[in-house]
């Protein structure tokens, strides 16, 4: 079984990053019912009202504050806070130190903490990284770097080397399969004990540097995963897909992982029934939670990602007879 890539993927890529599109969709009524599905809310406490559910139900969460492409040091710095405030109350609403794996946990994206600012970009974002990390390690919580396309990969894993080197244990990334790249990324990083979230890719990139074809960006992705199941890091497999989602029970069995030891990772308001089933075989479930108001380029990627988000959106903004 198979989830059919979504033919119209490339131009909602393209409409994801269009500020006309932007301001027509987020005016439309219908639109806020649907982001529900896949955004927790505006706020901090909107977030953490989730957060509890999803906890009630046993899943572990990683939070993100939307947001990139910041092109001012103010809003890199309000994001900052947005952060900071939401490790306080994380850690006030849950013991952080109660388990391991980390039940507890926070996914930035560099491009909101300033990397893409002209001359600065790269000591502004690390300097900010650095104010969370330190803040989240202080509170026993986890950080994740995502990914984001493939001109800013060098830049965003020398960060993460940089942060490791005082906080292992707090700082992981995102390393996406499609890029032909990842493999040698898998090898050093698995090496080094680090942990990563392994997901299909999310941007329209070009044949010279990633996979474009299913079966190929399939076949990568179990390449990887199965250097990271190898290596002595902590894997975390962020996929939707029945058939990876068993391959990695085979490729953890055979590498002598316990529960403890991997976690598969999902999409608030994706799948909702595989969740279930994962974490009713006592598997760990990551929950990748977003939350805040800018969330528009967000919410066009999920469309992109599955035909099926895509059907649900265009029925409900289709006008009533």
């Amino acid at each position: 079984m198979s989830i059919p890539r979504n033919p119209l993927r490339p131009a909602l890529l393209a409409a994801a990053r269009s500020a006309r599109l932007e301001n027509a969709v987020t005016r439309m009524p219908v639109t806020r019912g649907l982001v529900d599905r896949f955004v927790a809310g505006d706020t901090t406490d909107a977030v953490l009202a989730v957060v509890r559910e999803l906890r009630r139900r046993h899943r572990s969460v990683t939070v993100d504050y939307l947001g990139e492409d910041i092109t001012r040091p103010e809003q890199a710095e309000q994001v900052v806070w947005q952060y900071l405030t939401l490790l306080r109350a994380l850690a006030e609403s849950e013991d952080a130190h109660d388990d391991r794996p980390q039940p507890l946990e926070v996914s930035v994206k560099l491009s909101a903490l300033g990397r893409s600012l002209p001359g600065t970009g790269h000591d502004t974002a690390l300097a900010h990284a650095r104010t969370i990390v330190e803040a989240a390690a202080a509170r026993g919580i986890w950080v994740t770097f995502d990914a984001e396309d493939h001109t800013t990969t060098d830049a965003t894993l020398a960060i993460v080397r940089e942060l490791r080197r005082d906080h292992p244990d707090t700082v992981g990334t995102v390393l996406q399969a499609y890029l032909r790249r990842t493999e040698a990324d898998c090898e050093e990083f698995a090496d080094s004990g680090a942990r990563i979230r392994l997901c299909k890719g999310a941007y329209d990139e070009p044949a010279t540097v990633a996979h474009r074809g299913r079966r190929a960006v399939d076949a990568a992705y179990l390449r990887c995963l199965r250097i990271l199941m190898a290596g002595k890091g902590y894997p975390m497999v962020a996929t939707h897909d029945p058939v990876l989602i068993g391959s990695a029970a085979l490729l953890a069995t055979g590498a002598r992982r316990g529960t403890d030891d991997f976690e598969y990772q999902m999409l608030y308001g994706v799948r909702e029934d595989e969740q279930a089933r994962l974490t009713g075989l006592g598997q760990r479930l990551r929950v990748y939670l977003p939350f805040g108001d800018q969330w528009y380029a967000y919410f066009v990627r999920r469309l992109a990602e599955r035909p099926a988000n895509l059907m649900f959106f265009l029925r409900a903004t289709a006008p009533r007879r």
